[in-house]
């Protein structure tokens, strides 16, 4: 009786030892099945993800909705299958159609895509295959964009620099929707022309066509009033009765500003409150000319031109830009910072003032949530310059709000843009390519 219980005793325990052997092989098999899972669902999400990124550049491309679809879901789907290795772990995976769906101004783009992959210890409870899906979604916000382009004399100092700067402000274009985003452009010297504004219904979209005519016939003259463009800039923004989401201005120029518009003083009764533009220059000294009409690219103002506006021409300057409205304190001039001015009609005063008013407008444009991404072109924005000897890049840099900005303007409250500096014209399509990337990554 005894050695029999002993051997049914043993024979339980071989029992148990194989059920556990069973068990223990049936975890372990989950556990490396479930690895495999886990880096195959990895992957594939990466691969939806950037397949759904790739969708939300690639939809600006195209003149109508149909066409924009068509290559948001052909980029979605090149970028899917580079990414994602065919028979990677020994998988099968694929990808659906996008769908993309256009909505007050917003595109929605989801991807879905699923995986399968053979089993193997797992076979043994009767699995063959392993499943795994994933869902990838992206929004590209509404955008209202001001795009604003100097035409200044120094942009002819290098020969094929004004035709660059035609060809590459145009192809810039090509990366924002025509049905969705809206665009005003604009471009400056001694003043501002806006060429196409935002249309006058508030509506969405913008003129890609009549926007590359009208930069094909830039003519480069002229001094640097930048203030007057950004001013125009801020003007088209605040017209919109249901401003976007996201709202950007891209600032292109080749130095710092030396010009300024408002309303004079002046000793020549004919002129006196007349609305104009007085300008400086680069070097460190100087005399100021004025007035310049702040609505045209290079004209002098009809009987209220001089070639030294501080020779008992104007009485003295404006507290205040008040170009537009008489009444208007938004931005200073004279100031004690962050350069001090005076209201003596001095070069350095109005050099010092140009810069200022740039710097002010673009800080406001932040403060109420607007990007601004600048682009500077040229090795001249590199070196002193100016009454204070001062680097033309850090006047872009403060607009942009970077990171390496002076510390006077840096802000880490307000949006942060993108500065990129062209050293020469064949810079430009690199640094163009740069500030869409930011601004499309920011728009999703």
């Amino acid at each position: 009786m005894i050695n029999t219980s002993k051997k049914r005793q043993q024979g339980a325990v071989s029992v148990i030892v194989v059920f556990a052997l069973v068990a223990l092989l049936g975890v372990l098999g989950l556990a490396i099945d479930s690895g495999f899972g886990y880096l195959i669902r990895t992957r594939l999400d990466a691969a939806a993800d950037g397949a759904a990124l790739a969708a939300g550049h690639a939809v600006t491309r195209g003149d109508n909705q149909a066409d924009q679809t068509t290559n948001a879901q052909q980029a979605a789907a090149a970028f899917f299958s580079a990414n994602y290795p065919a028979n990677f772990l020994g998988s099968t995976a694929s990808m659906n159609t996008p769908s993309i769906t256009f909505a007050s101004g917003t595109v929605t783009i989801d991807v879905q895509a699923q995986a399968q992959v053979p089993v193997n210890f797992m076979q043994l409870f009767g699995f063959k295959v392993l499943n795994v899906s994933t869902h990838s979604e992206t929004i590209r916000r509404d955008l209202d964009m001001a795009f604003i382009i100097d035409v200044t004399q120094s942009m002819t100092t290098t020969a094929g620099e004004p035709a660059a700067v035609r060809a590459n402000a145009i192809s810039f274009l090509n990366n924002f929707d025509i049905s969705n985003d809206r665009v005003a452009l604009m471009h400056f010297a001694y003043g501002t022309v806006v060429d196409v504004p935002y249309k006058t219904d508030s509506s969405r979209g913008f003129d890609r066509a009549g926007m590359t005519t009208a930069i094909n016939k830039y003519t480069f003259q002229g001094s640097t009033n930048s203030s007057e463009a950004f001013w125009q800039a801020r003007n088209q923004m605040n017209s919109l009765t249901n401003p976007s989401s996201l709202r950007v201005i891209v600032f292109f120029s080749d130095g710092a500003p030396n010009s300024f518009s408002s309303k004079f003083q002046n000793n020549v009764a004919g002129c006196d409150g007349a609305v104009g533009t007085v300008a400086s220059g680069d070097a460190s000294s100087g005399t100021p000319t004025g007035l310049y009409r702040a609505d045209q690219i290079s004209q002098k103002a009809a009987g209220c031109y001089v070639s030294n506006v501080s020779k008992n021409f104007i009485k003295q300057l404006p507290l205040f830009y008040n170009a537009h409205d008489p009444n208007d304190q938004t931005y200073p001039i004279v100031t004690s910072s962050p350069r001090v001015v005076t209201n003596t009609p001095t070069y350095r005063n109005i050099n010092r003032a140009s810069r200022n008013l740039l710097e002010a407008m673009a800080e406001n444009a932040r403060a109420n949530k607007i990007f601004v991404f600048t682009l500077g072109l040229g090795l001249q924005l590199t070196q002193p310059a100016g009454p204070d000897n001062e680097l033309g890049q850090d006047v872009l840099k403060c607009m942009a709000n970077t990171s390496d900005a002076p510390a006077r303007c840096y802000n880490a409250q307000q949006p942060v843009g993108v500065y990129c500096h062209a050293a020469t014209a064949a810079d430009l399509k690199p640094c163009y390519a740069q500030l869409a990337s930011a601004i499309l990554r920011v728009a999703q």
